[in-house]
């Protein structure tokens, strides 16, 4: 039988609409298609009743009281607990693993070999062991015999780059260097630095830092030997844990939920299942039991990933007037046996000709991997304190100078208001002028982050007979506040209050979603959840005209639990009352028009340092941020603050020890890796631009930890008159710094 041809569907007639972008790094309305029958937009930002308030996040109350439950909280009838036997060597190959006498230790259910034996970093999994206790799993490990065939290694990028260093990774033979990109005229950015007038010359170097996830990574994998399995992940992508764990438990994907009702923390380095997730999938294949494998603390800081480093050589030439007339650059990332992380330069400035070449240098550590703005602020803290120097080297107010190479007249405004605020006439003229030995001075920087959606989000909008509200899908909420601003668009779509709508998110049977990476989740999901608003709206209008002397759905008024239209009104409830017994629901898209892209933020900073001993006290941290339409100011506001708050651990205290004989970290935990504490906290000023008018939503959180990081280190600089060029600026850097240049001038 010939078959028949499938009819195609008629494509939706579009319209074109104008909608805010940044391109080039500038703010520019643009053109682009939506559906003909696309609802309407935002409105003006400061036209709203829920949104762009300072609302406090639904889910707080179980989150101050323990109710919340975190992946780290499942308990499973018959639940087994995985550990790890991590490798001690920077670099071995396992040549036998003997796990007779840990296999007959009563309680232990089952030992899996890792999937490498040669190991490149120490910490680097060996094998995996459930047993009914975890105390009994780490006895088994203990047990277990490993003869080991111990390898060179590396640690330290300045012994990885020499000729006759060993080779960490097995495709690069000549060189633990891999080239990754080269942009610009290296001739004629050489000939450009001849008509400067100054010119610095500089290396700035950034450590790998962690994570520090409160939430380790790991799993609960309930796999009990039938056709299905549930997985309970802390993770950042809700999606993207059924498919690799169905594969590792020879399962179709379909038959695979994955469960992320709370999470505690990834900051970019919690996507898929991970090695932790494979072993514990193949820990719960083999014994048919719920097995629970999360990361000891030690095992998160040496296996779980880490910020790339960057070890940056710049140069660059500028003119008395502050015109910055060319600029080289040589950027290594540090990534470990990853490729590492690092924005190009001359990142956010104009700065005339320009020249660079990137490359990864490997060394025997656990691959970097993406932490909050990847490569971001290893760049912008680099050419912010460049810029820094050419300004103090021209004798120019560093805002003045900053203003006058930016394109963007953003910043222009945004340096201006942070300025007033944090109060930059007191700034020391003479950087290290003041006197005695407490020393102040302030900084500035400024950043930049993308933040736009996608269209993988799928929401459905439910409204119950009885007038109850759900909005459902996938999404995870990391605790940046998904579950309140998805509340608080529907409940503003229908007029009602944020407590009348309930959230169901992180759960694969649900609305697919994106995961939650490069601030893309607020403008991938808001609009796909407000679309789904606008449509539950149309439909109740439909439902609740006959109510309402049968007016048209358009002239429907919803506001204050009320349903209103021609002089009258019903409830809420009694609106609800007119629908059919299953409800309605509505299923909303993304919508390109409800999201931009492009953020900007400058950040300013006041430290005291003693000069005696070498300490440095943050004093005031103010940061100006936009994105667009804010969905909730107090969790935009939290944001800025945790992105100034890592910002303060990278620039005065974070940073991986290791000891290169042994390879080993030497400080992996809380008590030797520091960060800072509440009684390091300085004022913090997080401030809204409000001036941006897009009415859009932006992702911005990852942006909010940019320009901070050069802020702190510029403000260092001019409390001293010393430029620390290397992270984290630690007291022993202050006092070496002035004794050197105090033995210098005295040479002089």
């Amino acid at each position: 039988m010939q078959q028949q041809p499938q009819p195609q569907a008629t494509p939706k007639p579009k319209k074109k609409i104008r909608v805010p972008r940044v391109v080039n790094g500038v703010e520019q309305m643009v053109e682009i298609e939506v559906d003909e029958d696309a609802g309407p937009g935002w409105g003006p930002n400061d036209k709203h009743t829920l949104l762009n308030k300072r609302t406090t996040r639904v889910d707080g109350p179980l989150k101050v009281t323990g109710a919340a439950r975190y992946t780290y909280d499942q308990r499973l009838p018959g639940m087994l607990y995985g550990r790890i036997l991590r490798c001690p060597h920077g670099h071995a190959r396992v040549t036998k693993l003997d796990t007779d006498a840990a296999s007959k230790i009563a309680g232990v259910k089952a030992i899996v070999p890792a999937p490498l034996t040669e190991i490149r970093f120490a910490g680097g999994p060996v094998a995996a062991v459930a047993a009914t206790t975890p105390e009994i799993a780490g006895d088994a490990l203990r047990a277990i015999k490993v003869t080991y065939e111990v390898l060179p290694h590396v640690v330290h990028a300045d012994a990885a780059i020499r000729p006759n260093a060993p080779k960490v990774v097995e495709d690069e033979k000549e060189s633990n260097l891999q080239e990754k990109a080269k942009n610009g005229d290296p001739q004629k950015a050489e000939a450009a630095f001849a008509t400067a007038d100054a010119i610095i010359e500089a290396e700035y170097i950034s450590p790998r830092i962690h994570h520090a996830c409160l939430e380790t990574h790991g799993m609960v994998v309930d796999y009990r030997g039938g056709d299905s399995a549930t997985i309970y992940a802390s993770t950042q992508g809700t999606f993207t844990i059924p498919g690799d764990a169905a594969k590792e438990l020879g399962l179709e994907q379909s038959k695979v939920v994955s469960s992320v009702e709370h999470m505690g923390g990834g900051f970019g380095s919690k996507f898929g299942i991970g090695t932790e997730g494979m072993l514990a999938c193949r820990l719960s294949k083999e014994t048919k039991s719920p097995v629970k494998l999360m990361l000891t603390r030690y095992d998160e800081f040496v296996m779980a990933g880490n910020r790339s480093g960057s070890w940056q050589k710049l140069k660059a030439g500028v003119k008395n007037d502050g015109t910055i007339v060319a600029m080289t650059a040589r950027q290594y990332r540090l990534g470990g046996l990853g490729q590492g992380s690092q924005a190009g330069q001359p990142y956010i400035y104009r700065m005339g000709d320009t020249y660079r070449e990137v490359y990864a240098l490997h060394t025997n550590e656990d691959s970097a991997i993406a932490m909050r703005a990847p490569g971001h602020p290893q760049a912008s803290f680099a050419v912010e304190s460049l810029v820094d120097e050419l300004a103090y080297k021209i004798k120019m107010d560093p805002v003045a100078f900053r203003k006058k190479n930016l394109r963007d007249e953003v910043y222009h405004r945004q340096l201006d208001r942070a300025a007033k605020e944090i109060g930059w006439s007191r700034r020391n003229p003479v950087a290290g002028g003041n006197p005695g030995p407490l020393k102040r001075g302030m900084g500035c920087a400024v950043g930049t982050w993308g933040g736009g959606g996608n269209n993988q989000c799928k929401t459905d909008v439910t409204i119950a007979r009885d007038g109850s509200v759900v909005v459902a899908l996938g999404t995870q909420d990391l605790g940046t506040g998904t579950r309140t601003y998805t509340r608080a668009i529907v409940a503003e779509e229908l007029g009602l209050g944020i407590n009348d709508v309930k959230e169901q998110i992180g759960n694969s049977k649900l609305g697919a979603a994106n995961p939650s990476g490069g601030s893309t989740t607020a403008p991938s999901v808001a609009p796909s959840v407000k679309d789904a608003a606008i449509k539950a709206r149309v439909l109740m209008a439909e439902r609740v005209a006959p109510l309402l002397g049968n007016a048209k759905p358009e002239e429907i008024v919803f506001s204050g639990r009320n349903v209103s239209a021609k002089g009258q009104s019903v409830t809420w409830k009694q609106a609800a009352a007119a629908l059919p017994a299953a409800g309605i629901t509505a299923h909303g898209e993304w919508r390109a028009d409800l999201q931009a892209r492009g953020v900007h933020g400058v950040c300013f900073a006041e430290v005291e340092v003693d000069v005696e001993t070498g300490h440095v006290k943050p004093i005031k941290m103010v940061h100006v941020q936009d994105c667009g339409l804010p969905l909730n100011r107090l969790a935009m506001e939290s944001q800025i603050n945790g992105g100034m708050i890592q910002s303060l651990g990278m620039a005065l205290w974070e940073g991986r020890v290791m000891d290169a004989q042994l390879g080993m970290q030497l400080n992996p935990g809380f008590g030797d890796y520091k960060l800072p504490g509440s009684l390091e906290m300085p004022e913090m000023v997080a401030l809204i631009d409000d001036e941006d008018k897009r009415e859009a939503v932006i992702g911005m959180s990852e942006g909010c930890i940019i320009p901070a990081l050069g802020a702190l280190v510029n403000a260092v600089f001019n409390a001293t008159g010393l430029r620390v060029r290397e992270l984290p600026i630690t007291p022993d850097k202050i006092l070496m710094g002035l004794m050197n240049t105090t033995k210098i001038s005295t040479a002089d």
